[in-house]
Formats: structure tokens, C-alpha cells, sequence
């Protein structure tokens, strides 16, 4: 009798760790990207012909403009599938799925209570809305840990594993408390690769200003971000762009339709890169995801903080080999951003809690 208790236990154990074994994340490697201040409303309806017509020059016919021959379209579905091909006829038929459509009963939303951007990018990395902490845009170094810090030192990993690539100078201060526990390349610093190509961008990009101060254009964070992939071969990559931002500040709603398609390309090129090579294949999560929301209005559509109705409102997308959901997720309970560091820890098999106990819980995938 002795012995079948002993027998029947041990049964039991090695069923328990097959269930475990069976429930384990098929990821081993994360890959966020943000994009700065983009709207849901584009992201889901496509270019808005009222914002348009509002920003063009007096007495223009909008229907000869290119972004309207572009991605003009008769239905909301039409619109953003010539916007962001990629994203609506491909990731999100394929291989993942997207929250945020107000219009369709899918909430997300920030937890902060300043709706910009630093804050935003905190509460993404760390889980957490830290108001009295956080509440300007200044370069002041983040006291709170990310899960960038929390994924390196559970894994054991070296800080070349984790590395973020940032048009924003900012970002600097913004993904670790403790400099150097990963990497970081935003703003305008040097970048070195042996690739000579990649060489000259990195001068270049100290050649070609913008207007926005401390950020570099898209394209350079993008072409080192890749190099580094396919040189480094990180197991989490950061991706922030900042150009959907600037330009709608500045009231250009046509370069903010070109940039939301030039980063569906950027999305696209990532994308193949990932499939293509065995390391990323069928084992990377994708989060695609904003800082903040934009005015819903032509009046104040260009600004965001907690003085303007809307800005609250953001949306995310995931694409994951331990999800088979599809598409728009609208059956869900409201989503928040404070969820994404514990998501992206949950991805890789931890628990996000164990550091911040405080954090959002982690978006369920299956």
C-alpha cells in the first residue's frame, strides 16, 4: 500500500510538471515599439477627412491633396487598411490582435493623471502611474526600475540582451533607474556598427537637425534598431518612434497620416526580419503600443495633457505564438497601460510582481 501511495504521488508530480511544461510561454524574446501620440482614431478609422481639410491651406480642394488620393477611402475598414496595410492585412489577420476602438466598446486607457509622454513611457515600463514622481517631460533620471531591469537580472542576462532604441532623447533617463543595466541609444548619440553604411547614418544624424530639440528623425532609430538586431540578436527590444508626435504638434496632419504608413513599413520590415531569422521565429512577442492620446477635435487634435478630453485614450496590439486571438479584441474588460510591463515580463515566463507588487496585471494571451 505504501508503495501505490509512492506510485500514485509521483504520478500526480509528473503530471503537474507536464501541465506546467504545456502552459509554458513558447516566447523567448519580446520586441515592444511605441509610437509616439498616436491616435486611436487613426489607428482604427484611418485618415480623418475634417482634420485634413482643417489643416490645409485656405481654399484648398483636399481631394487633390496626395495624402487624400492616398489613403482616402468609403469606409472606416478601407481607410486604415490603406494607412497601415501592414498592420490591418497581415499582423492582425495572421498573427495577432488589437485593443482600443472606443467606437466598438474597446477601452484602454492611461492610469497617469498628466496624459504625456514621459509619464506614459514610465507606466508602460514599469507598470505603474507614479504622479508625484513623474510629471514633467525633463531628462531627469527615473528612480523606479523598469522591467527591462527586472527581466535582465532574473534572466541573468547581459545588459546587451535588452537593448531600447529611442528617437527622443529622453529616453535616456526614462528606461532605468540604474544607468547601464541595459542598452540604450537615443536622441542624437553616436551609434557604431561596422557596417559602413550605418557608420555614415550615425554622423549624418547630427547633421540634419529637427525643430523638436532633443530627437532625432524615425528613419535613424529604425536603421540602427535593425542593425542591432541582426548584429546583437537582443532577446528584448525597444523601439520608440517620435515623429507622429512632433509633426502633430506642429499641426501638419498630412505628415502625421505619412508617418503612421511609413512606420506600418517600418512594422513590416521588423516583422519579416523576425520571421526570418530561427533565433525570433515563432518564439517573439510583439507590442505595439502609445504613450498617450491625442484632442479629438480640429481644435485641439494637435494637443495632449490632462487639460484635453481624449488624451487619455490609447490602444495596443500583440502579436504572440502563445495567443491565437485575432484581429479586434472587443469582448474584454477595460485594458490600461500600467498592464504592458507586466505582459512583457509574463512573456517571458515571470512574474512582474515579484518586483512591483503594485504593477497592472498582465494582459492574458491565451
Amino acid at each position: 500500500m505504501r508503495f501505490r501511495i509512492s506510485w500514485l504521488a509521483l504520478v500526480g508530480v509528473l503530471a503537474g510538471a507536464a501541465t506546467v511544461w504545456t502552459q509554458a510561454p513558447r516566447a523567448r524574446n519580446v520586441v515592444l515599439v511605441t509610437l509616439d501620440g498616436a491616435r486611436w482614431q487613426e489607428v482604427f478609422g484611418g485618415m480623418d477627412e475634417s482634420l485634413l481639410r482643417a489643416t490645409a491651406p485656405k481654399d484648398t480642394d483636399v481631394t487633390t491633396l496626395p495624402s487624400y488620393k492616398q489613403f482616402s477611402g468609403a469606409s472606416p475598414s478601407e481607410r486604415r487598411g490603406r494607412l497601415m496595410p501592414f498592420l490591418w492585412r497581415t499582423l492582425l489577420v495572421d498573427h495577432g490582435f488589437i485593443a482600443g476602438d472606443r467606437t466598438a466598446g474597446s477601452l484602454v486607457s492611461v492610469t497617469n493623471r498628466h496624459w504625456f509622454s514621459y509619464p506614459g513611457y514610465s507606466e508602460i515600463l514599469t507598470g505603474q502611474a507614479h504622479d508625484e514622481a513623474i510629471k514633467s517631460n525633463d531628462a531627469i533620471r527615473n528612480p523606479f526600475p523598469s522591467v527591462f531591469q527586472f527581466v535582465q537580472r532574473r534572466l541573468l542576462l547581459q545588459p546587451a540582451q535588452i537593448a531600447t532604441f529611442a528617437s527622443w532623447g529622453v529616453f535616456n533617463e526614462i528606461v532605468e533607474s540604474e544607468q547601464g543595466a541595459t542598452t540604450v541609444n537615443a536622441g542624437v548619440a553616436a551609434y557604431d556598427s561596422p557596417s559602413p553604411q550605418i557608420q555614415a547614418l550615425s554622423a549624418l544624424q547630427r547633421e540634419t537637425p529637427t525643430s523638436w530639440g532633443n530627437a532625432r528623425r524615425d528613419a535613424y532609430t529604425f536603421r540602427f534598431a535593425m542593425d542591432y538586431l541582426k548584429r546583437v540578436h537582443p532577446r528584448v527590444l525597444y523601439v520608440a518612434f517620435d515623429e507622429t508626435d512632433d509633426w502633430a504638434h506642429e499641426g501638419h496632419y498630412d505628415l502625421v497620416l505619412e508617418m503612421l504608413h511609413r512606420t506600418d513599413g517600418y512594422l513590416k520590415e521588423l516583422w519579416d526580419a523576425l520571421q526570418a531569422d530561427p533565433q525570433y521565429r515563432g518564439t517573439t512577442t510583439l507590442i505595439v503600443a502609445t504613450d498617450h492620446g491625442r484632442g479629438r477635435t480640429a481644435a485641439d487634435w494637435r494637443k495632449h495633457g490632462k487639460e484635453v478630453a481624449g488624451a487619455d485614450e490609447i490602444w495596443m496590439a500583440i502579436a504572440s505564438p502563445d495567443s491565437a486571438r485575432r484581429g479586434e479584441w472587443r469582448d474584454h474588460r477595460p485594458l490600461f497601460q500600467n498592464q504592458i510591463a507586466a505582459t512583457i515580463a509574463a512573456a517571458l515566463g515571470l512574474n512582474y510582481r515579484e518586483q512591483n507588487p503594485q504593477a497592472g496585471e498582465a494582459i492574458a494571451l491565451r
